[in-house]
């Protein structure tokens, strides 16, 4: 047997699915109405037949619509659980890394010192010292997603020359959103800011997390050009962007996830872009000053 040559479109498929069975049921729902309208006394077996039918065929349509939507949903769910799964291997073989390099660095100090190059032994020190801040700097919270997910973003800011401020007090514990979807969300974010601060001098992102008794909250923050004042009132919606045609999928992606776990995000005002995402407390809601 002749194999794939190559891998299907799970959302592409999905979404001819929903299309083509929402023109069924459209195309049904008025022939229905027109044979109703038009059908003598005598036919009322024959209408009621059709009827029927009809019915049937718009409930079987109803189900493939609703399978295409939990198709598309779990495609998301795995791929955000493999983004995650290869943030968290990153972070694991750093970790193992610098622990397997630890003894050696040891080693060389404590020769330098015997040789009197104290000079050299602070020198070696500090690299090793700048070496360990950058994954100590990721190291806040006990989801160790979030935090595979902070070192990676880290790794990006600094590849494109970007700084990163993270200003985390939180342990996230009691978080109601599984590790991966909360990955998704500030993962988005960060890619978002970054993305705006393509050609900007000086570009710094800022993160921070804070929690309360009822809910934890997330700002986004990044020194790039303000987002256009006819954009702001429509920047969660599909399709909308400051990228180009074609782009924009990110943040109604990312207000759709939090919803589904009664959070909510936000645009400021102000020159400085600036994202809050707010989610309660497993077991809580959030006060009536955060709703929508």
């Amino acid at each position: 047997m002749k194999k794939p040559t190559r891998n299907p479109d799970i959302n592409k498929a999905s979404t001819y699915a929903i299309v083509v069975n929402a023109i069924q049921i459209a195309a049904l729902v008025v022939f229905v109405l027109y044979l109703m309208l038009h059908s003598g006394y005598n036919d009322y077996m024959l209408l009621g037949i059709v009827v029927a039918m009809a019915l049937m065929a718009i409930w079987g349509a109803s189900i493939d619509i609703q399978e295409a939507l939990r198709t598309r949903r779990r495609v998301r769910t795995i791929y955000e659980l493999q983004t995650t799964n290869n943030q968290m291997d990153a972070l694991n073989l750093q970790l193992r890394a610098q622990r397997h390099d630890f003894l050696n660095h040891i080693q060389v100090v404590y020769s330098l010192l015997e040789m009197g190059e104290s000079g050299e032994a602070a020198d070696y020190l500090e690299r090793i010292y700048s070496q360990l801040r950058t994954v100590s700097k990721v190291m806040r919270t006990r989801v160790t997603a979030f935090n595979a997910l902070l070192q990676v973003k880290n790794a990006a800011c600094e590849e494109r020359g970007i700084r990163l401020e993270l200003d985390i007090r939180t342990a996230l514990e009691g978080l109601s959103v599984p590790p991966w979807e909360i990955c998704c969300v500030i993962g988005n974010l960060m890619d978002n800011a970054m993305d705006a601060l393509s050609g900007v001098r000086d570009g710094r992102i800022r993160l921070e997390a804070r929690e309360t008794l009822r809910h934890f909250t997330f700002a986004i923050s990044n020194n790039g050009p303000a987002i256009p004042q006819s954009l702001r009132q429509h920047i969660f919606e599909a399709g909308v962007s400051t990228k180009g045609e074609g782009r924009g999928m990110g943040l109604s992606i990312v207000k759709n996830t939090l919803a589904e776990f009664d959070g909510v995000i936000e645009l400021l005002p102000g020159e400085e872009t600036c994202f809050v995402v707010t989610i309660p407390r497993e077991g809580r809601t959030l006060p009536e000053n955060v709703q929508e």
